[in-house]
């Protein structure tokens, strides 16, 4: 792809001259070795996370509301104060074990509905927070005991544009699988132009993390992969992407050229309780947040909120298919059928 195709001067757009129809593109199972993907997966299995695990969005915790996600095996009430910080902590009311997820927020203060235990997100009463941490985007709770690693002060959030000059979106999605699963779907790059075809075409993948592992062991490179993405008919936007794993429940696409170069779309995925039968969930969060140089695109920094909802749709239209890649794995792995 040339580098002329992110100039902010270009229209992104491209023609497709001569399309491939689905069935003739090349294959690409051969590339997609097991275990390659075995391996990159094993790589960000081995990163650190500083027990940090994402709630949700940013925007879905306004004011006077609360959050309440069971991570693991651990309820988690979060909520805002006065002052709008995040505040997090157990879930469980430590009198005689309400629901907090269900309280109601006033002027800040938690108070539980079945007695009356306000909580200001310090501790008391035996209630004692969790660190919370808001980046802008995304909400997150660090659990010692769930993740058992050296704790960090704070999450190792990607590098990404700065919300003020980019329009953001958050997908939430729950699937029956762990979040391993979900990594290895992400770090499974062939597959986008055979499963997603009415969203991704043209792609090949230029680099795997076997290439850079010897030149530096900490950052293996990621997967580069040159790709378009469709528009309508024949058109389309060509970028070149990097994915890399920065932590075990993360992956990370950073357009590197093209149109919106410097945009990310961050995959993060938390476990949650298991469902009645005792099967693994895991909630999925992704997070696209899209920049461009154009000067047009203070136009769609003003019309972010009627953005937003496409932007979600589209992704949930990847992610419905993206769940069933990641049931399907782990279906496969609790049989002990999974080939790779």
């Amino acid at each position: 792809m040339s580098p002329a195709a992110g100039r902010p001067g270009r229209v992104p757009l491209r023609l497709r001259r001569a399309p491939v129809p689905w069935e003739r593109q090349a294959p690409t199972w051969r590339e997609a070795k097991p275990g390659l993907i075995a391996e990159a997966l094993k790589r960000a299995q081995a990163r650190p996370s500083g027990n940090w695990y994402v709630l949700g969005a940013s925007r879905g915790l306004p004011p006077g509301r609360t959050l309440g996600v069971t991570v693991g095996s651990t309820e988690v009430v979060a909520w805002r104060d006065a002052e709008g910080r995040l505040r997090a902590g157990p879930g469980v009311c430590p009198h005689l074990g309400a629901p907090l997820r269900e309280s109601p927020v006033r002027c800040g203060t938690l108070v539980c509905h079945w007695h009356g235990l306000a909580l200001d997100g310090g501790p008391f009463a035996g209630w004692e927070p969790f660190p919370a941490f808001d980046d802008g985007v995304l909400l997150w709770v660090r659990l010692d005991a769930v993740g058992g690693e050296a704790p960090s002060e704070r999450p190792y959030v990607p590098v990404r544009p700065r919300v003020r000059d980019a329009v953001e979106a958050v997908y939430e999605g729950v699937g029956r699988c762990e979040p391993e699963d979900v990594v290895a779907n992400r770090l499974d790059p062939w597959h986008g132009a055979w499963f997603h075809p009415y969203s991704f075409v043209d792609l090949t993948v230029t680099g795997t993390p076997a290439d850079g592992r010897e030149a530096d062991p900490v950052d293996d490179g990621g997967f580069m992969v040159d790709v378009s993405f469709k528009v309508a008919g024949r058109l389309v936007v060509p970028v070149r992407a990097r994915f890399t794993a920065p932590e075990p429940r993360t992956v990370v696409m950073h357009i590197v050229e093209g149109e919106g170069a410097g945009s990310v779309v961050e995959t993060h995925a938390t476990p949650l309780a298991p469902d009645g039968h005792g099967r693994p969930r895991t909630a999925v969060t992704e997070a696209v947040v899209a920049a461009s140089d154009r000067r047009g695109f203070a136009v769609a920094r003003a019309a972010a909120p009627l953005l937003r909802p496409l932007m979600r749709a589209s992704a949930g239209r990847l992610w419905r298919d993206d769940l069933a890649y990641a049931e399907r794995r782990w279906e496969l792995r609790a049989d002990g059928r999974f080939p790779g």
